[in-house]
């Protein structure tokens, strides 16, 4: 397989059972699934950017962005996002699938205004694409705590040319994201 092979679009309902089947066999069970269909409801994580990668015709990848808030849910503020999840099917992981979702979502995040990308994921994977580790050391702290032997995987990513586009506070998820089961290992 060959990175330029690979088809990525912008999701719309019509994919539904792709996104699912993707999530599902990514990580061989249905939580992230289930959050995944969730989250794709979630009124509050809207704008959202849901993506999906196609290798000759078969979904091999997703990624799902949905909005957060500083402090407070409320439609005034700067726009930025979460990932969670980033999917991708065994058979092609660790083959830049992934590299290339987030790239193109970061892309089209811009394009939506988005300012800043966080997330709570690997700390080996994510600060190769830019990610900043220990977002709490900058001064975004989550809702929930997290250990502190895996504070490095609360993480950030600025969008625009300032290091910190958006002012510092707790980092509120949509409503469906921001329950502590999701905070936890």
């Amino acid at each position: 397989m060959k990175l330029n092979d690979i088809k990525i679009i912008k999701t719309n309902t019509s994919h539904y059972n792709d996104i699912i089947a993707v999530e599902k066999s990514a990580f061989g069970h249905d939580k992230e699934a289930d959050l995944t269909a969730e989250l794709l409801e979630d009124k509050t994580g809207k704008p959202l950017l849901s993506l999906l990668a196609y290798y000759e015709e078969k979904a091999v990848g997703h990624i799902l962005f949905t909005r957060c808030y500083i402090d407070e849910i409320t439609i005034d503020q700067p726009l930025f996002h979460i990932l969670a999840p980033l999917a991708v099917i065994p058979e092609y992981q660790k083959q830049g699938v992934g590299g290339l979702l987030m790239r193109e979502g970061f892309n089209r995040l811009k394009e939506m205004g988005s300012l800043i990308v966080f997330l709570l994921g690997h700390i080996e994977y994510y600060p190769k694409h830019g990610f900043i580790p220990d977002a709490r050391e900058y001064g975004y702290n989550t809702t929930y705590p997290i250990p502190e032997e895996v504070k490095d995987a609360w993480m950030f990513l600025s969008l625009t040319a300032e290091k910190f586009p958006i002012k510092r506070g707790r980092v509120l998820c949509c409503n469906e994201l921001n329950r502590p089961e999701h905070w936890r290992e």
